[in-house]
């Protein structure tokens, strides 16, 4: 694969407010629908500009968070949104914390907001991690499945993952009903590493005969819930838990684009055009959209 940069584009809301910490895009409806990680509103994106879309009520009258405050620990934390087969929208938080173990089901009428305690916790001992190591940042629809990614720590020995999950069971969650969510299909990758720490997946987009590309970033941290500095990044295409390709992306000013969601936006022959959202790691700084163009 060679990946090519067509376009970046600075995200603000109509009002110049920057969109910051963009943590996942989706389509939805005519546009795409862009989660930011440390605030209660996601931003509706279309025809180059975007528009708040509250998705949490505010937490102890917060609707953005930041470790200089001291509320990160209030932050819903959604990093992962996925558009599913019958137009509705699914947004899902990491899960490392009891506020970050929420989903958020988004139709053209309604935005419901549910927890995924049980879960989250099913997850973890699937994944035979403790909770406060899961990190769950990508996932895409496989057949009637979601695939939901645990990005993990390469670094420290904690492996980027996945599991499986039956779409329709953890649906009916998400609404409100209640069910028995079915966890299955645990998968673990070895992407590489650059300058000695490994790459672990940041998102995920289901392709055709069940091919999934992931992006994944290299970041030296301490732990999973921890920021540290990301010094590489690349798109990996997987066939299962067999890795097919690996391609690294193109800085952008110097710097390592580290791309925290993926969407696909249309195949062109042998082509396939992707985009792709960057967080700043500065809320004062618009997180970048950017349209990727990826060559087999």
């Amino acid at each position: 694969m060679r990946v090519h940069l067509a376009a970046r584009t600075p995200m603000v809301f109509a009002d110049g407010t920057p969109v910051r910490a963009a943590s996942g895009i989706a389509r939805h409806g005519a546009g795409w629908l862009v989660v930011q990680d440390d605030a209660t509103h996601g931003c509706v994106w279309h025809a180059g500009g975007g528009r708040p879309l509250r998705l949490f009520p505010p937490v102890d009258g917060h609707d953005t968070f930041d470790e200089a405050s001291g509320t990160k620990a209030l932050k819903p934390d959604l990093e992962a949104v996925v558009a599913l087969p019958d137009g509705r929208t699914l947004a899902l938080g990491s899960g490392s914390t009891p506020a970050r173990m929420r989903a958020v089901l988004l139709s053209e009428r309604a935005v419901l907001v549910a927890g995924l305690a049980p879960v989250y916790a099913r997850i973890t001992e699937v994944l035979d991690v403790r909770p406060d190591q899961l990190n769950l940042e990508g996932a895409c629809v496989v057949g009637d499945s979601l695939r939901w990614f645990q990005r993990g720590l390469p670094s420290a020995g904690a492996p980027t993952a996945s599991v499986d999950i039956a779409l329709d069971s953890i649906l009916a969650v998400a609404s409100g009903r209640p069910a028995s969510v079915r966890v299955s299909g645990v998968r673990r990758y070895d992407l590489g590493a650059v300058r000695g720490v490994g790459l672990a997946v940041t998102d995920a987009i289901a392709l055709s005969g069940g091919l999934v590309l992931v992006s994944a970033a290299a970041e030296d941290s301490p732990t999973t819930y921890d920021d540290g500095p990301v010094v590489g990044s690349a798109l990996a295409l997987l066939d299962g838990d067999r890795v097919v390709d690996v391609a690294e992306l193109p800085p952008l000013d110097g710097r390592v684009a580290k791309v925290e969601g993926l969407a696909l936006a249309g195949y062109r022959d042998d082509l396939l055009d992707l985009v792709a959202v960057i967080d700043a790691d500065d809320p004062t700084v618009p997180s970048l959209l950017l349209d990727l163009t990826v060559e087999s």
